[in-house]
């Protein structure tokens, strides 16, 4: 495909070819633009299909009933354990210890763990609220390693060597647990079988801004349309790492808190669940969390995630296809663990899309309206359908909600550049630290957060993004001088995704440091009642 050319001749060739474009000339280049067009398409395709049969298995099992298969009469409730993980999280620790106290359980049957790595002053604020808490008769402890190894896996390791519960419940120190979280969830334990009940997360600052916005809808996607339609249809499902209560003997008999992936629960869940122990998902049963407000530490976040899945993937994926497990639960696994792939693919979809658009538009409009736009429409349909339905299952004002479907689709192609990398480096086998995603205690729209310490990383990424966003503007200016108006949606969605996550990354930066100052001061002059959250 020759895209420069002299004037005269590219225009001539234009003319004599009847082509729709001067930029296209068919070659075999042209053939392996479309040949790896057609081959991602298809693939993200296979991956847009899994949404739809959880929306299709979640309409088919979503009315089956949920109850304990019995209850603990109050003279038999069993001892837990609650752990909480932390390191550095000074604004939000505190908030945690006072909502785990107030768990509404028998005094004696509790016993509290603050595992504390930390670093700064959140030992100081932890360790006056353990001790503020003792002195009310609380059965708290706090526990800090100077050794951090193993990251949080190491520090529930460690935390299970003296905790005294036959069950452990996990709240991470964004999570603030309702007084009869226990009450709702213990009783399920009267099967011997289950090993682990898992309760959705709820979000203390859903509305704060459109980032937390587009979160909150990926989250409820996740709970609702994954983890609840795997429990209900009899396949794996993951513990969540937070707002969960495990088995002690479950956790054993899975050989324990392993350190060698970043998502040490995902790990946890597959090696316990092909031990035999079933898993259990509560959706009526939620815990309010803070999502992360800071672009940075939002992307570090689905980093890690994406690199631990893909970790966990190749140290289970292949125990459980050769196991003796239902096909429908090894297909699911297999979606579950490779899911991340799409990062990737995403990523080469996005650099292939320009030169396809030429290549397929200038072989014809009948081509491009009846093979290349169903196909990218089911890619992408998919996603509004799965989102769709986990908003009308969960709130009555989901119409106002799916508002915001389209800016869930441009921050998830914005994310495609970190989370390939993260990808790639758990695929080679690439180590990393655990870094945690630092919280503000932010709740209202009012909670101010920029001037507080934890400040996420920018990274080289940020650029590549937004030379991203420069690539398909092009190709939007392109598509307008041809009047190929069709597409231009498709190519606005991956714009703003790009420019969003590598702008806002900046910006967010810039602001939170003495570069900002002078713009900050004209800002003030001009617009006194303008906030980076009315910008975002």
């Amino acid at each position: 495909m020759e895209l420069f050319g002299t004037p005269t001749s590219s225009y001539q060739k234009f003319l004599d070819t009847n082509n729709i474009s001067y930029l296209y000339q068919m070659d075999g280049f042209d053939l392996a633009i479309v040949v790896a067009y057609f081959t991602v398409l298809a693939i993200l395709s296979f991956y847009g299909l899994h949404r739809y049969i959880m929306v299709f298995l979640f309409h088919r099992y979503r009315n089956r009933p949920i109850a304990p298969k019995s209850r603990f009469a109050e003279s038999e409730l069993p001892r837990v354990t609650v752990q909480i993980p932390a390191y550095n999280e000074m604004y939000v620790i505190e908030r945690v210890i006072d909502a785990v106290c107030a768990l509404d359980y028998p005094p004696d049957l509790l016993d509290i763990q603050v595992l504390d790595d930390s670093t700064d002053e959140t030992r100081r604020i932890a360790r006056e609220a353990v001790a503020r808490w003792r002195e009310r008769r609380r059965d708290i402890h706090y526990i800090h390693r100077v050794d951090r190894s193993g990251f949080k896996a190491g520090a529930l390791e460690n935390g299970l060597r003296t905790a005294k519960g036959e069950f452990v419940a996990v709240f991470d120190v964004d999570f603030v647990p309702d007084p009869d979280f226990l009450r709702k969830t213990i009783h399920y334990f009267t099967d011997p079988q289950v090993g682990m009940v898992q309760g959705r997360w709820e979000h203390l600052n859903r509305d704060y801004s459109f980032l937390t916005k587009t979160q909150a809808i990926f989250l409820d996607g996740h709970f609702m349309l994954e983890s609840f339609t795997r429990f209900l249809s009899g396949r794996f499902f993951n513990f969540n790492g937070t707002a969960g209560i495990l088995r002690r003997k479950t956790i054993e008999d899975a050989g324990g808190w392993e350190h060698d992936t970043l998502t040490e629960d995902l790990d946890l869940s597959y090696r316990a669940q092909m031990k035999g122990w079933r898993f259990v998902f509560l959706p009526h049963v939620y815990v309010p969390a803070e999502l992360p407000v800071e672009i940075n530490s939002f992307k570090s976040q689905q980093c890690r995630w994406a690199k631990g899945a893909m970790q966990t993937c190749k140290k289970s994926l292949l125990r459980v296809l050769r196991g003796s497990f239902d096909p429908g639960e090894k297909l699911e696994t297999w979606y579950h663990l490779t899911g991340n792939i799409t990062y990737p693919l995403m990523v080469v979809l996005a650099i292939l899309l320009f030169p396809a658009l030429i290549v397929r538009y200038n072989q014809g409009w009948f081509e491009l309206l009846t093979i290349d736009l169903p196909l990218f429409i089911l890619s992408f349909s998919s996603v509004t359908t799965f989102y769709i339905t986990s908003q009308k299952a969960l709130h009555k004002d989901w119409c106002r909600r799916i508002c915001y479907l389209p800016g869930l689709m441009a921050v998830g192609i914005g994310m495609t550049i970190p989370g390939a990398k993260a990808v790639l480096e758990g695929a080679i086998g690439l180590k990393s630290p655990f870094v945690r995603t630092p919280k503000f205690s932010v709740e209202g729209k009012k909670s101010e957060w920029m001037n507080k310490k934890y400040k996420g990383d920018v990274g080289i990424l940020t650029v590549v993004e937004i030379a991203f966003a420069l690539y398909f503007l092009l190709a939007i200016l392109y598509s307008l001088s041809l009047g190929i108006y069709g597409v231009i949606p498709f190519l606005f969605l991956f714009l703003f995704g790009y420019l969003y996550t590598g702008l806002w990354s900046v910006a967010q930066s810039m602001k939170r440091s003495n570069l900002w100052v002078s713009f900050g001061k004209l800002q003030s002059v001009l617009r006194p009642s303008l906030r980076m959250t009315d910008i975002e």
